[in-house]
């Protein structure tokens, strides 16, 4: 073997470790492994609980149409939960109209999410997961409101509404 064919070789094998690193770290739109959130089901366990629109979005990081949710036009006082595990999120009093076609909050409750890099669609932003069971609601951007300047922009379906007690 020349140098020249192993150097060609060793910078192959470069790119193919780049390569992935980059799969890894983007998850291939994936959420993290089940053993590391408290809430955890198989496959099959999660097809079963959840809506084929809610599993695409929770499990395989989908994103539901824009305008299409019944969590946009929500207005009641109350908190938005996880469809995955139940798990508060959001009160409705963080909640505004983005115009984006998707619901919005400028704040989440404490210890209800986690945030992660996200550089699908060939494009750095910012991931949101449910703390419990690992399920993708979403992404949060910094064009948001005051006071946090932050919009939460969550997949309706990741989520379910319980109002205040009257």
């Amino acid at each position: 073997m020349t140098r020249r064919e192993f150097f060609g070789m060793a910078s192959v094998g470069v790119v193919a470790v780049a390569i992935a690193g980059r799969v890894a770290m983007e998850g291939g739109g994936t959420t993290s492994s089940p053993a590391t959130f408290r809430v955890s089901h198989t496959d099959a366990e999660w097809r079963a609980k959840l809506s084929p629109a809610s599993y695409a979005v929770l499990r395989n990081a989908g994103t539901e149409q824009p305008f299409s949710s019944p969590l946009l036009n929500e207005h009641r006082v109350g908190r938005f939960a996880c469809a995955g595990c139940d798990l508060l999120l959001f009160d409705s009093n963080t909640k505004y109209d983005s115009h984006t076609g998707w619901p919005s909050f400028w704040q989440a409750l404490p210890n209800a999410i986690l945030k992660r890099p996200d550089f699908t669609l060939g494009r750095s932003r910012t991931e949101v997961l449910c703390t419990s069971c690992g399920g993708h609601l979403g992404h949060v951007f910094d064009d948001g409101p005051k006071p946090t300047g932050l919009r939460h922009c969550m997949n309706g379906v990741a989520m379910t509404f319980h109002p205040a007690a009257a």
